[in-house]
Parts: C-alpha cells; structure tokens; sequence
C-alpha cells in the first residue's frame, strides 16, 4: 500500500474537449517541450496550476480544466517538486495510470494576456537555453 500523497480534489488543464468519464493518459507531446512524448499524465490539487497548464497548452481549442481522479498510483511531480521547489508547494503530481475526468471546472481563475505572455516568455527563454529539461 503506497503512502496518500495528496487527498485532493485535483484538476487537468487542457485545451482538449472532454466529458464526464473519459480517460487522460500518458503518451502525448508535451506542451513545453513538443519533441519529447510523455510517459506521465500530470495534474495538481491546485486550480490556478490546472489553470496556467490549459492557457499554456498546445492547439487551438479553449483552454478547458476538468476535475479528475487519478485511477492508480501516482507521484510527486519530479519536474516541479525537490528538483526546483523543496517539498511540492505546487502540489504537482504526476501517474502512468489514466486519470478519469470527473466534471469541467468553469469558474477558474483566468491569467490576463500580459500575465500569460510573460509565462510563453519564459518557457521560450528555457527552451533556447536548453534549460528546460524534462524528467519523462
């Protein structure tokens, strides 16, 4: 039996269009570094991150956040937590199992377009200087 890391609730940002009971699972590009597929689907317990995560993400849709529930085991986010933050303020976490969306969260905070493009700034900076490792 594996320690409870967080009781939740958690949240998935996005800009994929989903319903109640699909299945978000690992296997897709990530949105900060398109060339590496992911082995992980990431969440967090926090509706502002889930937020950041759907404003940020790659396509053309509306960025969307949706209440999930993680459906194994899950970890603390190694790309977020130790690694650039002691502990896990952001309380980022990350599974191999799919996670089942639970309902879409409406009424989340919103970044302003000032607020948003300083995030792509920056992200881009990293990218550049090849700073922007992922732990897959």
């Amino acid at each position: 039996m594996s320690e409870v890391l967080d009781e939740g609730p958690f949240f998935h940002g996005t800009k994929a269009d989903l319903r109640e009971g699909d299945l978000l699972t690992a296997g897709f590009r990530s949105n900060y570094r398109p060339e590496v597929v992911m082995n992980h689907i990431y969440f967090t317990a926090l509706l502002g991150g889930a937020g950041l995560a759907a404003e940020l993400a790659q396509g053309d849709g509306e960025p969307r956040v949706y209440a999930v529930e993680p459906t194994g085991e899950f970890t603390n986010d190694p790309n977020v937590t130790d690694k650039k933050f002691p502990g896990n303020p952001t309380r980022s976490y990350r599974s191999a199992e799919p996670l089942r969306i639970v309902r879409e969260v409406i009424d989340w905070p919103r970044l302003s377009p000032e607020e948003l493009q300083g995030w792509r700034d920056r992200l881009a900076a990293l990218a550049a200087e090849q700073r922007g490792e992922i732990i897959n």
